[in-house]
């Protein structure tokens, strides 16, 4: 049971030190730079991806139920009503 206070701690101390030290804006530096790189081939992110294809479904769906009602109303005699 004491390993993970153990591990725990270690962190704990580890993220103390790396907050003070070159690593901190080293990581910092890194991450905008990636962030530049992606954004320079207009890459997007995982989320902005999925709410995208969830709009595509639906927009899908609903065309797909509008062809449906469109075909029953163009089956139907000109003089009938709905």
């Amino acid at each position: 049971m004491a390993e993970p206070r153990i591990l725990d701690e270690l962190g704990v101390r580890i993220s103390e030190v790396l907050k003070n030290s070159p690593a901190q804006d080293l990581e910092k530096n890194l991450r905008a730079l990636a962030v530049a790189f992606f954004d320079r081939f207009e890459v997007v992110t995982r989320e902005d991806f999925e709410v995208q294809k969830r709009v595509l479904e639906r927009a899908r769906s609903q065309l797909a139920e509008l062809e449906s009602r469109l075909a029953e109303l163009e089956r139907r005699p000109n003089n009938q009503p709905g």
